[in-house]
């Protein structure tokens, strides 16, 4: 879905008006439908308390509480003043909650049935510059309480102290762990300086607003659902992809495990993992998964003679000799499917010349300090800059990682995900979004469709495996995100 800024933003609203719908309406179907987001992201009912402030950014949390109140959580509600002060739509939805569940002392997280829930709603679209009091304080509050009580701080719109336009982030903004950006995404919630305050992204659809088609774009189910291709059920393994994967070296043999368990939970027909003789046994011995098939070969260039839908190149190949170095280049060079191109393979071509082995049909997946080997002019570039460059400098589709994942190719927009958590920030998760991008290139897709869908699930997955699994940001690892694989699909597919 295409970013907007807050002035389009305002011109939808007006023309959704103009054509008979009312604000009211579109409040009750944002509160809603934030209830139901907020649920899918915090399964477990806890209490919620709604920060809000004058304008229908309030009106839009107290919606939010009364679906959560008859879905068992407990409820309660801070304002910046006193209730009578309120807009006329905020004040209506808070008499229509009632005044028993208002808040007029600091929050004591220690009384608060958990997880404990705080939503933004202090300040909207049409605020700039630094929060004052008394929203300062209440943004204070917020912010402490995710410090040190564990508070999970979700934001209405955009997090209050962020500017919706520029990503500006004033003194004592909020920080958010997920921002609720509410009918189409606001084009600062990408900016690179307020990804630490927006947290991860969901978007609250609302159809009575035209679909955005601004010059960049937000990674969202709605969008991918169409995309992926939905199976016969008289499939067979080989119409679902033959992904083989070079990938390992002494030392490195897990990344080559979890590249092999991001294609097989991503859904490839046939894995193949293709290494050396000598370190064949090692990789038998380390405990495989059994459904793939790992093959020994004297020369990489072997792997020319495979019958393979796409290849997957580069996890934990370490720093091969110079033989071995001239027999992955040869096969990067001949491979006539698409390939995926990570962590040492981007190496390697970093050091032999990127402009001579980078090519149509790649997807290559850096991490920031990855892409300046591969593109050193980037150093002085943001996110965004660096991504169009890069993609104008080679025919690539280039899957940019980072807290802010940048999907592009030449004459495509920026497609920036909304998905993933801090427990991502670990070895091994680019390993199994590597395997994971290649099982879906077997199946069909076109590589920017396959690079956004790869980085939207893997971050889902992450997400699921914290918060229905039982896993903290500390404790996730990359085996888990794989493992939740099955459950990101479901909810893409939208039959969980």
């Amino acid at each position: 879905m295409g970013l907007v800024t807050c002035a389009q933003m305002r011109e939808m609203e007006e023309a959704a008006f103009r054509e008979g719908k009312t604000a009211e309406g579109l409040m009750e179907k944002a509160g809603r439908r934030m209830a139901l987001a907020l649920r899918r992201l915090v399964p477990s009912g806890g209490t919620v308390v709604a920060y809000v402030g004058k304008g229908n950014n309030g009106g839009d949390a107290l919606v939010a509480l009364r679906e959560l109140r008859k879905a068992g959580w407990e409820i309660l509600v801070r304002c910046a003043g006193k209730p009578h002060e309120l807009a006329d739509l905020p004040r209506r939805k808070l008499r229509e909650l009632g005044e028993p569940w208002i808040l007029h002392e600091p929050l004591v997280a220690e009384e608060c049935r958990r997880p404990l829930v705080l939503l933004d709603g202090l300040v909207g679209i049409g605020a700039r510059g630094p929060l004052r009091e008394p929203l300062a304080g209440l943004a204070a509050e917020m912010n402490g309480l995710r410090q040190s009580a564990g508070a999970w701080v979700g934001a209405v719109d955009l997090p209050s102290g962020v500017d919706g336009d520029t990503g500006e982030v004033h003194a004592g903004a909020v920080v958010a762990d997920v921002t609720f950006t509410i009918g189409v995404p606001k084009v600062g919630l990408v900016a690179d300086e307020a990804v630490a305050h927006v947290g991860r992204l969901e978007l609250v659809p609302l159809e009575e607003l035209p679909v955005a088609g601004g010059e960049d774009r937000l990674i969202v189910p709605g969008e991918l659902r169409g995309r992926m291709p939905l199976r016969t059920f008289d499939m067979h393994k080989g119409g679902a992809g033959r992904v083989g994967i070079v990938a390992g070296s002494r030392g490195m043999l897990g990344a080559a495990q979890l590249a092999a368990k991001g294609a097989l939970r991503g859904g490839a027909g046939l894995v193949t993992l293709y290494v050396t003789r000598k370190l064949y046994p090692l990789m038998v011995a380390s405990g495989l998964p059994p459904e793939l098939m790992v093959q020994p070969v004297e020369r990489y260039t072997e792997v020319l003679g495979e019958q393979l839908d796409v290849l997957a190149l580069g996890p934990g190949l370490g720093r091969p000799r110079k033989g071995r170095r001239r027999e992955l280049l040869e096969l990067l060079g001949e491979f006539g499917g698409p390939v995926v191109l990570d962590a040492d393979g981007l190496n390697l071509v970093a050091a032999a010349g990127p402009g001579k082995h980078l090519r149509e049909g790649m997807v290559v997946t850096p991490h920031p300090g990855e892409l300046l080997r591969l593109f050193p002019g980037a150093e002085e570039l943001d996110r965004a800059a660096t991504a169009r460059h890069f993609v104008e400098a080679f025919p690539v589709t280039l899957l940019l990682k980072g807290s802010r994942t940048v999907v592009t190719a030449r004459d495509e927009p920026l497609h920036y995900n909304s998905t993933g958590t801090p427990g991502m920030a670990g070895g091994g998760q680019g390993d199994v979004l590597t395997g994971l991008v290649a099982a879906l290139l077997g199946q069909g897709m076109e590589a920017v469709s396959a690079a956004c869908a790869g980085a939207w699930l893997a971050g889902r997955a992450s997400e699921m495996a914290v918060n229905r699994w039982g896993q903290s940001e500390e404790s996730l690892l990359a085996g888990d995100t794989a493992a939740a694989l099955g459950l990101a699909f479901g909810e893409l597919r939208g039959r969980r």
